[in-house]
């Protein structure tokens, strides 16, 4: 079996993980649910408003300031929407599970040994002390 062989399987196996199929459900969910994608849109619209107005030069001014606050409570509304809730919480956990994968990758392609490499990147949370990301 070659390595994009291999590679194919392995997408095939995260296909399969409830982690994905989690996320998939929820992305779908959330791509079909109009209350949302209509304050995803309205999010934009506002935002695309606010840089507008700050690059005028007056930033301080009454409408920036009317943008910012109407802006804060758009993405109040869309992160508190269940089915975004929902998307997020599965996206983190797909993430989590593709953090490993790419730390296994790299483990093995320092000379690890691939059956007995852990998934612990050795991050202590803290990017002040951080070489790098995993």
């Amino acid at each position: 079996m070659t390595v994009i062989e291999s590679v194919r399987e392995l997408g095939k196996a995260i296909q399969k993980d409830e982690r994905f199929i989690r996320y998939a459900k929820a992305k779908l969910q959330s791509d079909s649910d109009n209350e949302l994608q209509a304050a995803i849109g309205e999010f934009n619209i506002t935002r695309m408003e606010l840089e507008r107005e700050a690059s005028n030069g007056e930033e301080n001014n009454v409408r920036t300031k009317e943008l910012n606050e109407k802006l804060r409570e758009i993405y109040g509304k869309v992160m508190s929407n269940p089915v975004m809730v929902e998307f997020n919480t599965a996206k983190v956990e797909l993430d989590q599970m593709m953090g490993e994968v790419n730390v296994i990758i790299s483990k093995v392609l320092d000379g690890e040994d691939p059956e007995t490499c852990t998934t612990d990147s050795g991050c202590t949370g803290s990017c002040s002390s951080c070489g790098g990301c995993h």
